[in-house]
């Protein structure tokens, strides 16, 4: 290559590292590899052949950089990957940064975009780990003023940029103007070479959508268009942030004045309350950036946005006080301008807004009262022989909070840990330990900060050893994530997770909403209604009978759809429009005046009408009563009658929020601390009638409504003439364990039983056994027999009830047709011991309940008091002990040993933990002798031992149900019942129950 030549590639090398915009960077790229002869599909040997071809000072410079970051040992020479095809969703900066990765493993990687521009202005934060990555990848290069000096700051369109340009560099394909529909499973016909999974696309004719991949990574932000990942909330305080960019005009001016790196109310409280007291705008904190735009962010009070006109009403749900119908635009942006100028102290010439990628001002209001994260970051799909890698990066596993700037930090360790188990993959490991590995890792990112993470950036590696400090890789077992390897067929559900995605509520929706997707919504939402057909969006809308249908869709309520006259155009469009301003706030598109004279219709005042109800109603969940559509949409959730019915029979625990004033008091704790549990054997056999009383005596009377529902379900058994088995009808040998607040929680649960059997005529036994039951509720102290002094009175009662069952009942010409009886005093002894173990638990309690009074009445004694009732507490001889000169005789030296290995601690490297004493270097877990961080260990009084959170909660899982039914305690508990059974299987004979202390076991 002459020196013309040279000059000329090293012109179109500097043309691509100069350029500013998406489209420019992949244009520069192209002329570049097209002057070269080079193709990037040729990912093997494509680096190699660039920076043989390409010699110029500033592109060694580069490519000694990125010779660095491939020469580590994780990598081999590019080999690790080297088969495998990977599929990244999203060109944001966490999905260009896991696309790097896996190139340099070797892997063919292709990422998908579906903006043909990188149009964020928003701000970064980035963790000194971060910035050193980023310069290892020769930053730099590409942007000058990379955290120049003390900036810690990069805006997120600059990041994609020098990711990208990295990207093309290593052989990634980027593709814009492809949006990921969903996945595509193998063919059944597996024959040659068969074709394994792929990706449906918009456009369906772009030829990415004939590329088999193994891997797919998930990297398109909160929307996370991949199926199977659950997502966990974390609920906190309403917490209204606003962001704002303005131009940046670079002059001097602009230059001199301070960023605010992020200043906190009760850091500052003084420029918070000035900034109230002259401008009425009230924050929580604010920071402000410089770069490609002057950035700012701020936390708002609600009650300073309704005194500024930014929000129009009051409502208790976030969603209705953030709608764009109840945020005043204008004043929204008075609202950001004036926090921006009085925190950069009025020193900024302008205050323009700057445009964002709709067109419109770059200011926006969200709600991150709750964040969200993914259950689980990685699973394994197979079908027709095909295994498919399925991973979460970024936003879409971990939702950031903003005031830490975690977003760009976790989302880039995020993207090295997947590549991390791609390797492992790649390598042939049991997909189990892999998976296995990912969630053991995983589980220790949200809890990274800049400073526990090791502090040694030179030796980071996509190993997490090399980034993570007490790192335990093993803490998930494979047997814990068989859920997660999936075999069966992929079920689509909808890809629109309104109450996970969180939107800028001011930005004008409609200029995200293609004309083509909102016609298909339309057509699908009214698809099945009568005389409804939609096939455009101008002509279709005239009569007001598809708009009457769309509104009729998600609120029936509102219109009687089956009575409206097709025929009568005017008056069907009169009333969708009416109802669509008055209960839903959209301004009209047309009047009927207007229709009146055959004008065709806007097609993009039509557009933006829809639009609002595209965002309104997306997402939302059917009502109850319409079920028409639910096999026509198909929704993937069953009813509301039969979840709740699904939910009445399933005896796990339910799991749901209670306020605060509805939480017990501290004298429920002896039950709350518990495993609760509620173990049924033969579940099918339990009635329904168990469930179905009234509410308020189930709260009057915790032990009258139990003894209702078990005399209801012996009734039941008693009456019906089919001989049923032994198994179903002896009681006394099923193992129930109650415990007290299940069953409270599970009394008022309602739900649709199936219509019951008219019962037969009432007998004189079944009275006679309700008496029985009436007794047992509430007896009343009788006069001492004098007979039988010995035995109580609900002995005797019981007693009568056997004796007036054997003088009444039919002698049966079978003998076999008597087995029921012995079952039958089985059950009313089954029945008394239940009410005597909870009246046991009532008076534990009751007692508990005094304890906490007494508690109470000391602490709102005065000093003296105090005093006077702790010395009424110690005896003489405890003063004399107290009294002496070395209180440390008092105490056993045992506390001055460690627990764990018995030898001495010292103090400067003791560590106390619930009551005990440990060397530093013994404070851990038992199992994987992982160090425990002080606070975060587990102690199980049992065994004397510490555990981890994930193991003590293996151990329970394990252990925890046969150790206490193996326990001492519960072992009497046993003989006794066994006792009893053998005692009730004698026809006639009298019914004993021995009263004994329940102990704790029993409970659980």
């Amino acid at each position: 290559m002459g020196k013309p030549e040279e000059e000329n590639v090293a012109k179109l090398f500097e043309n691509f590292i100069q350029a500013s915009t998406c489209k420019g960077a992949l244009q520069a790229f192209n002329v570049l590899c097209r002057r070269l002869d080079l193709d990037p599909a040729d990912h093997d040997t494509f680096y190699s052949s660039l920076k043989a071809k390409v010699s110029c000072w500033k592109a060694n410079a580069l490519w000694s950089k990125l010779d660095k970051r491939m020469s580590h040992k994780e990598y081999k020479k590019g080999q690790a990957c080297v088969n495998t095809k990977c599929l990244i969703i999203g060109g944001g900066p966490c999905g260009l940064r896991t696309a790097i990765e896996f190139a340099l493993m070797g892997a063919k990687v292709v990422v998908l975009e579906k903006r043909d521009s990188f149009s964020r202005n928003n701000v970064l934060h980035l963790w000194p780990f971060t910035i050193h990555d980023l310069r290892g990848l020769g930053a730099k290069k590409f942007h000058g003023k990379f955290c120049a000096g003390a900036i810690d700051h990069i805006s997120i369109q600059q990041l994609q940029l020098i990711l990208l340009k990295v990207a093309l560099i290593v052989a990634v394909e980027f593709h814009i103007n492809v949006e990921f529909v969903k996945l595509l499973e193998p063919p059944e016909d597996q024959t040659n070479e068969g074709v394994g999974w792929r990706a449906a696309i918009r456009p369906a004719d772009h030829p990415v959508a004939n590329f088999d991949f193994d891997v797919v990574v998930g990297a398109d932000g909160r929307k996370n268009s991949l199926d199977g990942f659950k997502r966990k909330v974390l609920r906190g305080k309403l917490a209204i942030a606003i962001t704002a960019n303005f131009v940046n005009s670079n002059t001097t001016a602009e230059a001199r004045v301070e960023e605010i790196s992020g200043v906190a109310f009760i850091f500052n409280q003084k420029f918070f309350l000035d900034l109230k007291a002259k401008t009425g705008v009230d924050l929580e904190n604010i920071v402000y950036y410089k770069d490609n735009t002057h950035y700012f962010v701020m936390t708002a009070k609600k009650q300073s946005l309704l005194e500024k006109g930014v929000l129009i009403n009051d409502y208790v749900e976030t969603e209705m006080l953030l709608s764009s119908q109840n945020v005043n635009q204008e004043a929204l942006l008075s609202y950001a301008t004036e926090a921006a100028n009085f925190g950069t102290h009025y020193q900024l010439p302008t205050l323009k807004f700057a445009e964002n990628h709709c067109g419109q001002p770059d200011v926006a209001m969200f709600d991150f009262t709750n964040m969200y994260a993914s259950e689980n970051a990685a699973l394994i799909r197979e079908r027709h022989g095909h295994q498919l890698l399925v991973a979460l990066v970024g936003d879409s596993l971990l939702e950031p909070f903003w005031p830490m700037g975690t977003g760009c930090a976790r989302g880039f360790l995020s993207g090295f840990d997947t590549a991390w188990m791609v390797r492992s993959w790649a390598e042939g490991r049991s997909v189990l330990e892999v998976l296995a590995e990912r969630e053991s890792i995983y589980r220790l990112l949200p809890q990274t900060t800049p400073e526990n993470i090791a502090k040694n950036f030179d030796l980071y590696t996509i190993d997490p050893s090399s980034r993570y400090t007490n790192l335990n890789s093993t803490c998930v077992r494979p047997n814990q994530v068989h859920h997660l390897y999936i075999t069966g067929e992929l079920n689509h559900c909808s890809l629109e997770r309104a109450v996970t995605i969180r939107r800028p509520i001011n930005q004008k929706k409609d200029c995200e909403i293609r004309p083509s997707r909102l016609l298909t919504w339309c057509k699908k939402q009214t698809e099945g209604y009568r005389n409804v057909s939609i096939k455009d969006l101008t002509s279709s809308w005239k009569s007001g009978i598809a708009l009457c249908a769309l509104i009729h869709r998600f609120k029936p309520q509102l219109i009687d759809f089956d009575s409206l006259n097709e025929e009568d155009h005017r008056a069907n469009l009169q009333l969708a429009l009416d109802i669509s301003e008055q209960e839903f706030g959209i301004q009209p598109f047309t009047s009927v005046k207007e229709q009146s004279t055959n004008e065709e219709l806007d097609k993009s005042r039509v557009i933006a009408f829809l639009s609002k109800f595209y965002e309104l109603f997306r997402g939302s969940p059917l009502p109850a009563s319409d079920t028409r559509k639910l096999d026509e949409n198909k929704e993937c959730y069953p009813s509301k009658e039969i979840r709740c019915n699904d939910d009445a029979f399933s005896f796990s625990p339910h799991r749901k929020r209670i306020p605060k004033d509805e939480k017990k008091t501290d004298s429920t704790n002896f039950i709350n601390k518990r495993r609760r549990t509620f173990c049924i054997e033969e579940v099918t056999n339990l009635s329904y009638n168990t469930y179905v009383q009234d509410k308020q005596n189930s709260k009057d009377n915790k032990v009258g409504t139990l003894s209702t529902q078990l005399l209801a379900k012996f009734e039941i058994n008693s009456s019906s003439s089919v001989p049923k088995t032994q198994t179903q009808l002896d009681l006394s040998e099923r193992s129930v364990l109650f415990s007290a607040h299940d069953f409270r929680e599970s009394l008022p649960v309602k739900i649709r039983p199936p219509v019951p059997p008219k019962p037969p005529s009432v007998t004189q036994f079944e009275i006679s056994i309700r008496k029985a039951a009436e007794q047992l509720v509430s007896p009343k102290t009788p006069p001492e027999p004098r007979l039988h002094p010995h035995r109580p009175f609900t002995d005797l009662k019981l007693r009568h009830v056997d004796q007036a069952f054997t003088e009444m009942k039919p002698q049966p010409e079978n003998p076999e047709l008597s087995a029921p009886v012995p079952s039958l005093h089985s059950g009313i002894c089954f029945m008394r011991r239940i009410l005597h173990r909870l009246r046991e638990v009532e008076e534990h309690v009751s007692e508990k309940r005094a304890q906490t009074q007494k508690v109470r009445e000391f602490h709102s004694k005065s000093i003296k008091e105090k005093a006077v009732h702790l010395r009424g507490l110690f005896s003489e001889d405890s003063f004399d002990v107290l009294k002496g000169t070395s209180v440390r005789r008092a105490f056993s030296q045992s506390s001055e040993k460690c627990h764990s290995c018995k030898k001495r601690v010292y103090m400067i490297e003791r560590v106390r933990a619930e009551g005990l004493c440990f060397h530093r270097e013994c404070f851990r877990c038992s199992i994987c002798s992982s160090p425990l961080p002080q606070g975060l260990h587990v102690f199980n009084p049992d065994n004397e031992k510490l555990y981890c959170r994930p193991h003590f909660d293996q151990q329970n899982n394990g252990t925890h149900l046969k150790r206490s039914f193996t326990s001492p305690s519960n072992q009497l508990g046993v003989e006794e019942r066994n006792r009893a059974a053998e005692e009730d299987s004698a026809c006639g004979s009298t019914v004993e129950l021995q009263s004994r202390p329940a102990a704790a076991g029993d409970f659980i």
